[in-house]
């Protein structure tokens, strides 16, 4: 994209960030299969970063976020490092510059071993109002600790909002343990179908191979 041009994003924005994470962050390996951070295997891997954090994808992903919570009222958006980080920027970013101003916070895994001492790094005060964001979510692992670490912290969680979600209980879980609902832009069943088209696509003759009678 050469410039932000919402009006035309509007049209297309949601099925063109899918194609380019299906291109740049999506892997089909069903012999071998991909061991993921929750230890369990699976045939399909999806690394969110290699989307998130190219310029395109950044632009996409950030607009896609800011649509999914222009009327949500929130004062800050964020989860736990290292997944949430850049779509936190990029969502904040687009967003006020939408007119929507949000600011970013960072769930840190562990304590600051200096200074403050604190798991959460932001600008905003105890009492703010946040949505909790990951990337791609399996078992909701993360995300129920970043939503803990928060409430901990005096903030309030209004929504939860994932990039991918796998579709491997973390809904479930996250509701389970936190009293949060998960909602996602994408899901694994998106990807699959879309894998599929395109498996299917390439298997059908091009016009140059197909017999002459």
């Amino acid at each position: 994209m050469d410039s932000l041009d919402y009006q035309v994003m509007d049209q297309d924005y949601k099925q063109h960030l899918l194609e380019i994470m299906y291109v740049r962050s999506f892997k089909h390996d069903p012999e071998n299969g991909f061991l993921l951070t929750s230890g369990k295997k699976s045939d399909v891997y999806i690394d969110a970063k290699k989307t998130v954090l190219s310029a395109e994808g950044m632009e996409l992903v950030g607009y896609t976020f800011f649509h999914e919570l222009k009327l949500v009222p929130i004062d800050g958006v964020g989860g736990l490092t290292l997944g949430a980080d850049p779509i936190a920027y990029a969502a904040a970013l687009i967003s006020t510059m939408n007119g929507k101003s949000l600011d970013v916070f960072i769930v840190r895994k562990e304590p600051k071993k200096h200074g403050t001492m604190q798991f959460i790094e932001t600008n905003l005060q105890s009492g703010a109002d946040l949505c909790i964001i990951d990337d791609v979510v399996t078992t909701g692992g993360s995300t129920i600790q970043a939503i803990k670490r928060v409430r901990e912290a005096g903030f309030n969680v209004v929504k939860v909002l994932a990039l991918v979600d796998r579709e491997e209980g973390a809904a479930e879980n996250i509701e389970k343990e936190t009293g949060c609902k998960l909602r996602s832009i994408f899901t694994k069943s998106d990807f699959l179908e879309l894998h599929k088209k395109m498996t299917e696509k390439d298997k059908k003759p091009k016009e140059s191979e197909k017999p002459v009678f």
